[in-house]
């Protein structure tokens, strides 16, 4: 129902900056709330941030508060992450995820579709 596509991975700096984008195909994609995951080598896939379906609210994992910020434009069928203030820690696979779901969840479960990923690298 719903396909998810990232980009925007790359190798960055300590302190440097990233967008990642998201495109999704299907019918209803304003109806669905979004995330965004990640998951290094050797760790459980952990959430980073969400997106309620109009974007009007946001939630964020604890360690990228106040340095990423989500965003969407349900007219382009897209979906964002903005990472500035990169750290070494922030090296990962970034996962778009989307939920049937018009608020969003931190948890991984509760997502319906996923995209491939996308490696983030930050070097120190």
């Amino acid at each position: 129902q719903v396909q998810l596509v990232e980009s925007g991975g790359g190798l960055v700096q300590t302190g440097g900056s990233l967008r990642l984008s998201c495109a999704a195909s299907g019918r209803t994609f304003s109806m669905y709330a979004m995330g965004w995951f990640r998951q290094a080598p050797g760790k459980e896939r952990e959430f980073v941030a969400a997106i309620s379906w109009n974007g009007g609210l946001t939630v964020y994992a604890d360690s990228v508060k106040g340095r990423f910020i989500i965003s969407r434009d349900n007219a382009k069928k897209m979906v964002y992450l903005q990472m500035n203030s990169l750290k070494p820690e922030d090296t990962a696979v970034y996962f778009c995820a989307a939920e049937q779901s018009t608020i969003g969840t931190m948890r991984r479960n509760d997502y319906d579709y996923w995209g491939q990923g996308t490696q983030v690298t930050v070097s120190s």
